[in-house]
């Protein structure tokens, strides 16, 4: 819905819940309107516009020099800016399918490999930027407790329909929640479809299932009176 995919565009008020509900999340600092620049991580970090997609703005700062040109380049897109820890490890996907009740379903995990240093805007758009694999390669404990915490926080943000919930994988195997996807890419080849097809939904079920649930929401919510 509206709310819920308001609240998830905007990583610090999607971080704020999540940590209110017990999920982990990487830490941040942010900065608002006239607030001096703070970096409380070391180096390096990240440092994003709070309320943009598609890693915009985003830079990945190794001194202070780069964090001070980082903070110009978001502060360009938005008065709310994060400077967030570097978590070393892995970075998985996870798709999650469902409406309020019954109770959603999670995707298999999927890992992103990118080319460059990180997965920034052309990692993820130019041809070769980026690779999947499905099933990701790490531990099937590892994989289900980022499906666990996948329906968590699509449930704690008030999520239906579809969503994809982005995560990283420290070295030692904690998964930590970056970011949740209220609209993902959704051609036959994207990365939900895909994960979905590893899961055994192909790609018109999918579409089929998504359509069910707009219904069935629609038809819950009929009744209710204003």
């Amino acid at each position: 819905g509206v709310a819920a995919s308001a609240l998830c565009m905007d990583k610090d008020l999607f971080k704020a819940v999540l940590r209110d509900r017990g999920i982990p999340v990487a830490r941040n600092a942010t900065l608002r309107l006239g607030d001096e620049i703070a970096n409380p991580f070391g180096y390096p970090v990240f440092v994003k516009p709070a309320r943009l997609g598609s890693s915009v703005g985003i830079s990945k700062a190794h001194d202070e020099a780069e964090l001070l040109a980082a903070v110009s380049l978001a502060r360009r897109h938005d008065e709310k800016v994060l400077v967030e820890e570097f978590v070393a490890g892995t970075e998985v996907e996870c798709g999650v399918l469902g409406n309020l009740r019954p109770a959603p379903i999670a995707s298999v995990v999927g890992e992103i490999v990118p080319r460059a240093e990180w997965y920034d805007y052309e990692a993820k758009y130019a041809a070769g930027g980026s690779e999947i694999i499905v099933p990701a390669r790490i531990p099937e404990w590892t994989a289900a407790r980022v499906q666990e915490l996948a329906v968590e926080a699509f449930v704690a943000t008030e999520c239906e329909g579809m969503a994809r919930v982005d995560f990283f994988v420290r070295e030692g195997g904690e998964v930590v929640v970056n970011e949740l996807n209220t609209i993902p890419g959704f051609t036959e080849t994207s990365v939900y479809a895909r994960l979905f097809e590893a899961s055994g939904i192909p790609y018109a079920e999918l579409l089929d299932r998504l359509i069910e649930l707009a219904l069935e929401r629609h038809e819950r919510r009929r009744g209710l009176e204003y």
